[in-house]
């Protein structure tokens, strides 16, 4: 079965690092047009000029925007469907993370997760809803394990990937009849992402991350990629509202960053 995106179009927010920027090397490799979005220009530019390496050609848009403002997702997505057609591809990967138990949590730490995983995910879907090609789009939302197993210093994370995982089987359910499917991937641990190196910040803590996972290793960018190019495919037409887990089981295993000696080790 050979999977390609020949002549697909995709916009993928938070698509200049870690596994967005995978998702995107791996769509243009197999002939995708793209367009990325994230916060910070240096990193847009960056991230364009190597995936326009990967194509052979200048055919990568990128867009500096922060998912929290929807007018802003808005409007790059409107210029990212103008010059490059109707977008059949769209991910939804923007995430912001950090250690913290519930009582040292502010407000504004809390909300500041929230409106980027949730909110963002929201603003993005929506507008990606208005410029999808009609009658046949895949989007697809980047979860964590989070979303369904509560983890240490992660309330604001769990929450706001819980949400994101509802956020999915919602818009699938009403989206579906319009040719639109939207499905989640759940990475688990992703070794050299900003994500683990903030959760995992010492060879103590990476061993504990390691042990959560009944396969024992770290993932691969490139495994999570894989997952998304089969989602955003053709082979994957019957595929709609599935949380699809690319964690080498975590999500399995259940909340086993909560023994006592971990947790002393995490907050001290």
């Amino acid at each position: 079965m050979e999977i390609t995106l020949q002549g697909k179009t995709a916009f993928i927010a938070g698509g200049t690092s870690g596994i967005n920027l995978g998702i995107a090397r791996a769509m243009v490799r197999e002939g995708a047009r793209v367009a990325v979005l994230s916060r910070s220009q240096d990193k847009v530019d960056a991230a364009v000029a190597e995936l326009n390496d990967i194509a052979g050609a200048s055919t990568t848009l990128g867009f500096a925007a922060d998912v929290r403002q929807g007018d802003a997702v808005e409007a790059a997505m409107a210029e990212a469907a103008e010059i490059m057609g109707p977008l059949d591809i769209v991910v939804s990967g923007a995430a912001g993370n950090f250690l913290a138990p519930a009582e040292a949590l502010s407000s504004n730490a809390f909300r500041a997760v929230m409106e980027i995983d949730l909110l963002g995910t929201f603003h993005v879907m929506s507008s990606a809803f208005r410029h999808a090609r009609e009658g046949k789009a895949s989007f697809i939302n980047i979860s964590a394990p989070q979303a369904s197993i509560p983890f240490w210093g992660q309330a604001h994370v769990c929450s706001a990937k819980a949400g994101v995982d509802m956020l999915t089987k919602t818009l699938a359910l009403e989206w579906g009849p319009k040719g639109i499917r939207v499905n989640a991937i759940v990475p688990g641990p992703i070794a050299n992402t900003e994500g683990m190196a903030r959760l995992a910040a010492t060879p103590e803590l990476e061993e504990i991350a390691k042990v959560s996972v009944p396969s024992r290793r770290f993932g691969e960018a490139d495994e999570v990629a894989t997952a998304a190019v089969y989602l955003a495919s053709d082979q994957a037409a019957y595929v709609n509202g599935a949380i699809f887990c690319v964690d080498g089981g975590q999500v399995v295993g259940g909340a086993t960053l909560m023994q006592p000696d971990v947790l002393n080790m995490m907050s001290s």
